[in-house]
């Protein structure tokens, strides 16, 4: 039950009648109007925009339109009032029984309760996290992990068909810079003094483990073998091992992916798709030898002063065309880039969604310019940045990890303060915003710790509901049973807030899941268990308000029909963002 979506329809509905009449012309693009709660809700419980944007269209001023508007939908089922506000804003005031119904329908619903009643069928594909595989994830991959995990979570929800996907960068230097870092670490095992770690190799402790591995499974036998040929053995060893410990690591936050994907797949097997793709974008003249010009002002990377492989990337939006092959005739990683999304298209994905971190801000565009470009405009990519963590102590800044030695690693802070307050506040903020994550704040029990807020009012739901049963041992509360109280005794502003509340999720889901931004749940279930919270501290307050009151069935019945949707919404919610919904805090 979405009563925004709902009246939606009664407004574009109305208009078409308006239209017949001759009062409206004809023809009216309604596709623009929408209906949202207002800003002051002393306003009313719908606020719809339909005279603003009909205004041009239909030659006339915007209190006319409304004034038209306003009739019609006085006379709609459910609607105790409408008003027009300022130069055309038509504010909506329901009867109280619409906001009933609303519970009635949570009831009914249970878990299904929120989700749009239709979702686009193109596939999507998340991609996320997607660490180099050279050390363990510090907190801002955690980040991204969160972010990326949550919103294929609520896409899902949403009903979309999502699979979720790590890419492993598993070709160029970096790996061959791990190998040689694990290399050092098996002589260690073997016996060496290996001295202090030399500039330019990864200095960690988290390498030790593969060093003794090796030493386990080849003995002396690699120190006889020339670079070369050690190399290769040694990097698919240390990739293995540092895959297993993300893949644990993420774990540890209940990520799990479904597909992990490969960068050296790309040109290491029988087809070269790397290249098959830059000869399809030459084909259709996307490619071409040429130069770069000199860039003006801000430097551009990949700016080389020799004739290169260049892709047309400034026909796709891109500010300059970029190289796909490096002096040495070795893919640029921008080519494997391409090859990697024309994979994801040829798999059959009509929306791509790559969560990055802040620092490749400056690739977008060409990506963006390279999936117009493989797909023929087909499929959309979406990049979403994640912003820095800054992680504290207290307010002091936290700065070096035991096992990693230059970080904080993500597995450090999930086992100091628990996957929840991990996840949770992860998502407290806009993805491209800077969070400020504080080890010790995280896990106060106040209200200005959102996670245990949050946690906090649904264990006060069921703590509800266990009392409930105490009190009247001869009801089994569930759905169904509470669905038959009469929810009229429902009366106090503060309740009927609560349920207004609640009737806002499915809209919340809906645009979220639209705009790919996880974090409007996080908020609304702050809003919805600050409401909660001051509902029972008023029946503290006000003994006839209480929840449960043993010498009044009815009007218990009908508030633990309330408190069960809240708990339902609020379970919902924290399902969606990968946190959990505990009975009861410890």
């Amino acid at each position: 039950m979405n009563i925004f979506n709902d009246f939606q329809r009664r407004v574009a509905a109305a208009v078409q009648r308006l239209a017949q009449a001759g009062a409206l012309p004809a023809g009216l693009d309604t596709s623009r109007v929408v209906v949202e709660p207002p800003r002051d809700p002393a306003h009313g419980d719908l606020a719809t925009n339909a005279a603003m944007v009909l205004a041009k269209d239909a030659g006339m001023k915007p209190r006319a339109i409304a004034d038209l508007l306003a009739a019609e939908l006085s006379a709609e089922a459910g609607v105790r009032a409408v008003e027009i506000a300022g130069p055309g804003f038509i504010n909506i005031r329901l009867d109280e029984d619409v906001f009933r119904d609303v519970v009635r329908a949570v009831l009914a619903a249970g878990a299904a309760y929120g989700p749009p009643e239709a979702a686009d069928a193109v596939p999507v594909n998340v991609e996320y996290v997607s660490a180099n595989p050279t050390g363990p994830m510090h907190v801002g991959h955690g980040r991204g992990a969160v972010f990326g995990d949550a919103l294929a979570n609520l896409l899902a929800f949403a009903g979309r068909k999502v699979t979720r996907e790590y890419y492993i960068n598993d070709a160029g230097a970096q790996v061959d810079v791990l190998a040689r870092s694990a290399f050092l670490r098996y002589r260690e095992a073997l016996g060496e003094d290996i001295g202090s770690i030399p500039e330019g190799l990864y200095p960690g402790d988290y390498l030790k483990p593969v060093g003794t591995a090796l030493a386990a499974e080849k003995g002396r036998a690699l120190l006889e073998l020339p670079e070369a040929q050690w190399l290769p053995l040694v990097r698919e060893r240390a990739i293995a091992m540092m895959m297993e410990m993300i893949r644990t690591d993420l774990a540890a936050l209940d990520i799990r992916h479904e597909v992990f994907f490969s960068e050296r797949s790309l040109a290491a097997g029988s087809v070269d798709a790397i290249a098959a793709v830059i000869a399809d974008l030459r084909a259709r003249d996307l490619v071409y030898q040429g130069r770069l010009v000199p860039p003006k002002g801000q430097p551009v990377e990949d700016w080389e002063d020799r004739e290169q492989t260049l892709f047309r990337a400034t026909a796709f939006g891109d500010d300059v065309d970029r190289p796909l092959l490096k002096s040495d005739g070795s893919y640029t990683y921008f080519a494997s880039d391409i090859a990697y999304h024309a994979s994801k298209f040829a798999r059959g994905f009509g929306l791509m969604i790559d969560v990055w971190g802040a620092d490749h801000g400056g690739y977008v565009k060409r990506m963006n310019a390279a999936v117009k470009a493989v797909t023929g405009g087909k499929a959309e990519l979406d990049v979403k940045l994640c912003q820095l963590v800054r992680l504290l102590r207290n307010g002091e800044p936290v700065k070096m990890s035991k096992r990693a030695g230059e970080f904080v690693t993500l597995r450090d802070v999930v086992d100091e303060v628990g996957r929840d307050a991990v996840r949770f506040m992860m998502l407290f903020r806009k993805n491209d915003a800077t969070l400020d994550f504080d080890l010790a704040k995280v896990i106060e029990q106040s209200k200005d710790n959102p996670v245990f807020y949050v946690q906090y009012a649904h264990a006060r739901c069921r703590s509800v509901l266990r009392q409930a049963a105490e009190a009247f041992p001869d009801v089994g509360f569930d759905a169904a049973i509470l669905g038959e109280s009469d929810l009229s005794l429902l009366s106090d502003p503060a309740e009927l807030d609560v349920v207004r509340r609640i009737a806002q999720y499915p809209r919340i889901v809906e645009a979220a899941a639209a705009a790919h931004e996880p974090h409007r749940v996080a908020f609304f279930l702050y809003d919805l268990a600050s409401d909660f919270h001051s509902l029972w501290n008023k029946g503290k307050e006000a003994p006839h308000l209480r929840f449960v009151i043993e010498t009044d069935r009815k009007s218990s019945y009908a508030r633990l029909a309330l408190v069960w949707t809240v708990m339902t919404v609020l379970a919902s919610g924290l399902g969606v963002l990968g946190v959990s919904a505990p009975d009861e805090m410890r």
